[in-house]
């Protein structure tokens, strides 16, 4: 199965008309992105909670590392530039967190609100390598954007 991205688009702008929670918001992304592609293993949120910090919040998969500090792997350095992390091959990222053994591959992306603060970021792993393409981070960024950024 394949994601077919103005299809997705379509379902979360119809099940999240009107919600305005960022976690209710989160939980639906979850869920719908996570079904919608076999490649994805793990899909997330990491939210910012306090300076420098980020918790795990919504996702759909086994178990998540918990808290990740900005400095460390690829959801940390997502974080502390505000620009997509696209990793064809965690091994070689420094610094990767293996919160599952499994990954292979990595996409995080950021989240922003209305007024451009970085609230979240969307971690999505997969088991299989260079699972990604920038056509993903950009159709998944355009959800988000519609999404919590409205």
């Amino acid at each position: 199965m394949s994601v077919h991205y103005p299809t997705l688009a379509q379902t979360i702008a119809a099940l999240t008309e009107g919600e305005t929670d960022s976690v209710a918001l989160m939980a639906t992304l979850a869920c719908e992105i996570h079904h919608a592609d076999d490649r994805f293993d793990w899909t997330g949120f990491y939210r910012v909670t306090e300076p420098g910090l980020l918790k795990i919040g919504p996702y759909q998969g086994g178990h998540g590392c918990l808290v990740i500090p900005f400095e460390r792997g690829v959801c940390g350095a997502c974080a502390r530039s505000g620009t997509a992390q696209l990793v064809p091959d965690v091994d070689a990222f420094p610094g990767h967190i293996a919160c599952a053994s499994s990954t292979r591959s990595e996409l995080v992306l950021p989240v922003r609100d209305a007024t451009g603060a970085l609230i979240a970021v969307l971690d999505l792993d997969s088991d299989q390598p260079d699972a990604f393409t920038e056509d993903d981070a950009r159709a998944l960024q355009a959800i988000l954007d519609a999404t919590f950024a409205r």
